[in-house]
């Protein structure tokens, strides 16, 4: 599977000035503009129907602006047709809310689908099971390749979405809610796995949920990839990038320290200053 290399701070993901609206409804996205850099993991904060959501989806080209321009890999895709698409959504991988796997197939098969559906991908048969094994491997879910999702937990089931969002080594990664619903501990490895993607595998990110912590997992700890567990990394930081949505607007974008700082009552909301915890 050819690796696509990309310089430094390239730009992934940009929307410029993008609306999104529905019929004559109010606009779920209103005026966005933000660019991702290579290296970044944004977390993304909102209430419910802030358009967290619908802006993954339209970054994905699966739902399309009313106006504004929306780019990819530095590749306008705004109008681009769904056939014209297909190579460029080859290099995102996306977690959809609970997990949306296809219940007749196998663990092995779901991880296994982009590999046989994504048509710019090309791979020889005999190096897809190698594959989609690694990528089970990597969510400590190696052992489940022959079960069905029914077999599995809330966590486990979201453990395999993950494994089917990196299959395909993507440099990008939407996650959306990838937390929702799990009791604390399974909600802390899912954000651990994460964490490990992107240090093991240099990824850029953009996760959506609505829990602080997530965030705070993320912008403070790093893959230890002698230990297999997560380290604070104190001062050094880590890139991440903080956006708060309002009624379809970005209310806020920065650090977490300027998060933390922020005085808007809105933005406030969000924000739960959690001691660090060992990983």
């Amino acid at each position: 599977m050819a690796i696509t290399t990309m310089p430094d701070k390239a730009s992934l993901l940009r929307f410029e000035n993008i609306s999104v609206a529905f019929d004559a409804d109010a606009p779920v996205l209103n005026d966005v503009s933000f660019d991702v850099r290579r290296g970044e993991t944004r977390i993304i904060l909102g209430a419910a129907g802030s358009g967290k959501t619908v802006l993954l989806k339209t970054a994905m080209g699966l739902i399309r602006p009313t106006s504004g321009r929306v780019f990819l890999f530095d590749e306008d895709v705004t109008d681009k047709s769904e056939h014209d698409l297909f190579g460029i959504r080859a290099r995102v991988g996306m977690l959809f809310q609970e997990s949306a796997l296809f219940d007749s197939m196998t663990v092995a098969q779901n991880v296994a689908y982009p590999l046989l559906n994504q048509k710019t991908i090309v791979m020889d048969r005999e190096k897809m099971e190698p594959a989609v094994r690694n990528s089970l491997r990597f969510v400590e879910l190696e052992h489940t390749m022959e079960k069905h999702p029914s077999e599995l937990s809330g966590g486990m089931r979201r453990r395999v979405a993950i494994a089917r969002a990196v299959v395909t080594e993507p440099p990008l990664l939407l996650y959306d809610s990838p937390t929702a619903g799990l009791d604390p501990i399974t909600a802390h490895t899912i954000m651990a796995l994460i964490v490990k993607e992107r240090d093991a595998n240099n990824t850029t990110a953009l996760v959506v949920t609505h829990r602080y912590q997530d965030g705070n997992l993320v912008a403070n700890f790093r893959y230890n990839p002698n230990s297999g567990h997560l380290d604070p990394v104190g001062q050094e930081g880590t890139n991440t990038i903080f956006m708060v949505m309002k009624e379809g607007r970005l209310v806020f974008e920065g650090s977490q320290d300027e998060l933390e700082a922020c005085t808007d009552a809105y933005v406030v909301k969000f924000v739960k200053k959690p001691q660090l915890e060992a990983a």
